[in-house]
């Protein structure tokens, strides 16, 4: 028994890790999308962040984007998932609707808006639009790959 432990310990050193975060493409009625500019390097992208180990995805969701934005969400349903290679992050983005609250700043955010799908893309990097407008496409949920810059 010790053996077999110690060869488990060997293998999940061996093991690469990954973490999980999610993220809510909050949608209104009107077709805008909730946006934030990142405190920490300026770029627009859907509200979210790391899910914690304790808590089920969309509980992770809901957190977040209330967080971040001081909206209020109901979690409709999981839209892409988004591998990126190069730091090993698996992202579950899911559709969601604004139940509450009122836009406001957070540590993380240093602005928080509703974008058009035009606006979304200009504004945000391909890899955060693309997860932003999978979630207003009809032919989802996606599973997509990318470096952190292109998808592959």
């Amino acid at each position: 028994m010790l053996l077999y432990m110690s060869n488990s310990v060997r293998e999940a050193q061996s093991t690469p890790l990954h973490s999980v975060s999610v993220a809510g493409a909050v949608v209104r009625e009107d077709g805008r999308i909730l946006a934030i500019k990142r405190a920490d390097n300026g770029t627009w992208e859907p509200p979210g962040g790391i899910l914690e180990l304790n808590e089920a995805p969309e509980e992770g969701v809901r957190r977040e984007v209330f967080e971040e934005t001081g909206i209020k969400v109901q979690v409709e349903s999981l839209t892409g998932v988004y591998k990126n290679t190069s730091r090993g992050i698996v992202a579950l983005v899911f559709r969601c609707r604004p139940e509450g609250g009122s836009e406001q700043v957070s540590e993380e955010s240093t602005a928080v808006e509703w974008l058009t799908p035009a606006e979304v893309a200009d504004r945000m990097n391909d890899v955060f639009a693309v997860r932003a407008l999978d979630a207003i496409r009809e032919n989802g949920p996606f599973v997509r790959t990318h470096d952190g810059r292109r998808f592959t």
